[in-house]
């Protein structure tokens, strides 16, 4: 097995490039690719989910299509959807923190 190059990874960095060129304006997410799952990338946002839904939008991706749940005992609130652009699977992953209930003492 030979070892893994940059050339592995050409399609979702120019599908990152063609995000970059076609929507300028949106936040900046993380970005997250690897050699493992060559043709994914990963957007995601931290904190609230105005970047999420404003990525959403723009990938014309159906709110109905999103998946959402919960992790950290409850603690975080997580959206995730998927599209294709331009021949990549974009993991569009969006993570917020679920504000403590009224009355309730964090421990």
């Amino acid at each position: 097995m030979s070892a893994a190059t940059m050339t592995d990874l050409a399609m979702p960095l120019h599908a990152l490039r063609l995000l970059a060129w076609e929507f300028p304006g949106l936040p900046a997410m993380g970005v997250q690719m690897s050699t493992i799952t060559p043709n994914e990338l990963e957007l995601a946002s931290h904190g609230d989910f105005g970047a999420f839904e404003m990525w959403r939008e723009a990938l014309g991706i159906l709110p109905e299509s999103v998946t959402y749940w919960e992790q950290a005992s409850g603690r975080t609130r997580v959206l995730l959807a998927t599209v294709d652009f331009d021949g990549v699977r974009v993991r569009l992953i969006g993570f917020s923190a679920i504000p403590e209930q009224c009355g309730e003492v964090a421990s």
